[in-house]
């Protein structure tokens, strides 16, 4: 496989992809939806099991019963798009893995897009049942988050919480080991 000419771009694209929670009233576009769906879609799975279906919420009042499932996620009612992930239910650790990893793909793609995305976890079984009525999901569906997306509010204040690391993220040299945990030698900047 070539090198992709954008190959920086994309990457950097990536890197930046943050976590949103305020979003202006601007819809999205269903070209945009239908790019992020594919996305999607076209995810690897364990087994390629494909153990998902999405749901697209465009509705304001149906995204406001999304966010009543547990307090902290009340943000994701001004999103204008939400897209859930119901799983099929039959493999907990197989599809936790291919729940996450469905996500991110579907945020990077919302920020390739121009969008921004949050992730809202609608937290224990009481919540998420409540989530999975307000979404015609039947019980024994697993249905644990909503991915909202959306254009970012111009400077969104970030939660006033404290961060961990000064700057955001650990030095490169902290996180990164070489051939065994704990191993440096190489450099790279």
């Amino acid at each position: 496989m070539a090198r992709l000419s954008n190959a920086d771009e994309v990457i950097e694209s990536m890197r930046t992809v943050r976590q949103t929670r305020q979003f202006t009233e601007q819809p999205v576009s269903d070209a945009d939806i239908r790019a992020l769906l594919q996305v999607a879609r076209w995810t690897g799975s364990s087994r390629n099991d494909q153990p998902w279906h999405f749901i697209a919420i465009t509705d304001p009042a149906q995204m406001q019963a999304v966010s009543e499932a547990r307090p902290p996620i009340g943000w994701v009612a001004g999103a204008p798009l939400g897209i859930a992930i119901v799983l099929n239910g039959n493999a907990e650790t197989s599809e936790a893995y291919d729940e996450g990893r469905v996500t991110e793909r579907i945020l990077v793609a919302a920020r390739a897009l121009g969008l921004a995305g949050g992730v809202a976890w609608f937290g224990g079984p009481d919540e998420q049942a409540k989530a999975k009525q307000s979404l015609g999901v039947p019980a024994e569906r697993t249905a644990r988050a909503v991915v909202a997306i959306g254009y970012a509010q111009p400077q969104s204040p970030t939660p006033s919480r404290p961060s961990p690391v000064a700057g955001g993220r650990r030095p490169f040299d902290e996180v990164v080991s070489w051939n065994s945990l704990g191993t440096t030698g190489e450099t790279i900047d």
